[in-house]
């Protein structure tokens, strides 16, 4: 299985029939090193309805085809779009072509504008995904502080590799996600969602440091760049 990061929390897991697009925000993303017009997956996972994390969803899934896989109210705005979306919530599992998601907590918001700058439209709350695909478990937790039933996500499913937000402000920083690392316990950990604005921008060495000593391998990747598991 191969993991791209494609920057910001957007992460593109392929296998060998299957390709899940997570966040897919590319479209005015200063780091963004793809166009979205060039992505290709036949699903695509959306933690929560914020515009930096919903992103190009609708586009590509218009474009390819593609499955998104959202909680209920997201869902149900694609879908009243002709779109496929498939509707979860906390503690649910599905089983898809490339493998299982289970839809886990996360504390964030979950607001949409769609681009634009008038009211935001309810999406629901906000989720992680844990992933089991070709036996490994991966763990994607969108936006969120730490909370102790991360413990619980991790001791119910051994973490191959956990994506964390680190870049503080609007999400959990480095201090809290070594708490999160202590408590998932992951194989390997990637930092996520930092260094895009300046309002989220911190060193992901030093998160790297102190995940290291929390017991886990951090893997720092750079836009486009990918990960073997």
């Amino acid at each position: 299985m191969k993991i791209t990061y494609l920057s910001h929390s957007c992460i593109l897991i392929e296998t060998g029939e299957h390709r899940l697009l997570v966040d897919p925000f590319l479209t005015g993303n200063p780091l963004a090193t793809v166009d979205a017009a060039s992505v290709d997956c036949d699903y695509i996972a959306i933690t929560h309805g914020h515009d930096d994390h919903v992103g190009d969803a609708g586009d590509i899934a218009r474009r390819t085809g593609a499955t998104i896989i959202a909680n209920y109210e997201i869902a149900t705005y694609f879908g009243s779009q002709g779109l496929k979306a498939h509707g979860m919530y906390h503690g649910g599992k599905w089983q898809f072509p490339f493998g299982t998601a289970k839809m886990v907590l996360a504390h964030h918001g979950s607001g949409y504008s769609g681009g634009n700058e008038g009211p935001l439209r309810y999406m629901g709350s906000p989720a992680g995904f844990v992933f089991t695909i070709e036996g490994k478990n991966i763990y994607h937790a969108g936006d969120t502080c730490v909370f102790l039933e991360m413990e619980l996500i991790g001791r119910m499913h051994p973490l191959e590799a956990a994506f964390l937000p680190i870049g503080d402000n609007f999400t959990m920083g480095i201090d809290e996600a070594t708490e999160a690392v202590k408590l998932l316990k992951p194989r390997k950990v990637v930092p996520i969602h930092y260094n895009t604005w300046e309002l989220i921008a911190v060193d992901p060495q030093a998160f790297a440091a102190r995940a290291r000593e929390a017991g886990a391998e951090p893997v720092v990747l750079a836009p486009g760049a990918s990960l073997e598991l």
